[in-house]
């Protein structure tokens, strides 16, 4: 069964009562502004979101609505215009540039739509090389554990040209989760891959937040994706509109159906 959070404009939403949780990530009053004047585009208009650990969060909205930026603002990937990014404690917008990068290879893990994989690597080479790059030693029993979790014990020594599109994407699932970081950041990850394949990977993924006590923020665009966190956060125009705890994809794909209808009447 789901729940929706209450958001003015949406009737018939409940609330659902969750239980306190640490925070992994969190925006504040975020903005974020592209342009001046005549071009001034907002992409994000006071966003305030936590992501709290060991949760699988799913985020949706219509094409232009804010919620790649928002993901990328958190990852620190783009710059934000006002408000607040935080991953855990820590203040984005204090770190320099090197700091930032350091974070990001410390904290922070993502997957992408597109698998990024280094062709001439091994599908190992390529789970442990943000390690290695970093001068880090991956702890043993935790890599062994990533690696069965995601179905990959047969596959290591293979290049991505020997693996299937999912086998790619599990690698990638793998590298992300090798390094324990904090949070993942997922935006679009099944999106290049067959029904099959897409709900092989969602399932590891929702077998790493309950096994692992992994944290997974996920942009998507399909309610069927979205059926695998924990919760959904609906954003339009960019501003969070609700949020839907538990979800089902028919209750996913009832809210987008609605968003739709009132932007068409607006």
């Amino acid at each position: 069964m789901s729940h929706a959070a209450a958001v003015p404009g949406f009737p018939g939403s409940s609330t659902s009562p969750r239980a306190a949780t640490a925070v992994a990530a969190r925006a504040t009053d975020l903005s974020k502004v592209y342009g001046q004047g005549e071009t001034r585009v907002v992409a994000l208009d006071s966003v305030s979101v936590e992501f709290g650990k060991a949760r699988f969060t799913a985020i949706m909205g219509p094409s232009g609505s804010g919620k790649s930026t928002l993901m990328h603002c958190l990852a620190g990937l783009d710059t934000i215009s006002g408000g607040s990014a935080r991953i855990g404690d820590t203040e984005l917008a204090s770190l320099n540039d090197k700091q930032l990068t350091r974070l990001r290879r410390d904290k922070i893990g993502f997957i992408f739509q597109a698998f990024n994989l280094l062709p001439t690597l091994t599908a190992l080479e390529n789970i442990t090389l943000p390690m290695d790059i970093a001068g880090r030693r991956p702890d043993r029993e935790w890599l062994d554990r990533v690696i069965q979790t995601v179905g990959l014990s047969g596959r290591l020594k293979h290049r991505p040209s020997q693996l299937s599109g999912g086998q790619q994407q599990r690698v990638a699932v793998a590298r992300a989760l090798a390094a324990q970081p904090e949070i993942i950041f997922a935006d679009e990850p099944t999106g290049n891959l067959d029904s099959r394949s897409g709900a092989e990977v969602l399932g590891f993924l929702r077998e790493s937040v309950r096994a692992m006590n992994q944290t997974i923020v996920m942009v998507t665009h399909d309610p069927v994706a979205a059926a695998h966190a924990d919760r959904v956060v609906f954003l339009a125009d960019g501003r969070i509109v609700e949020e839907l705890y538990e979800p089902t994809a028919d209750a996913v794909l009832d809210r987008m159906r609605l968003f739709d209808a009132k932007h068409r009447t607006s």
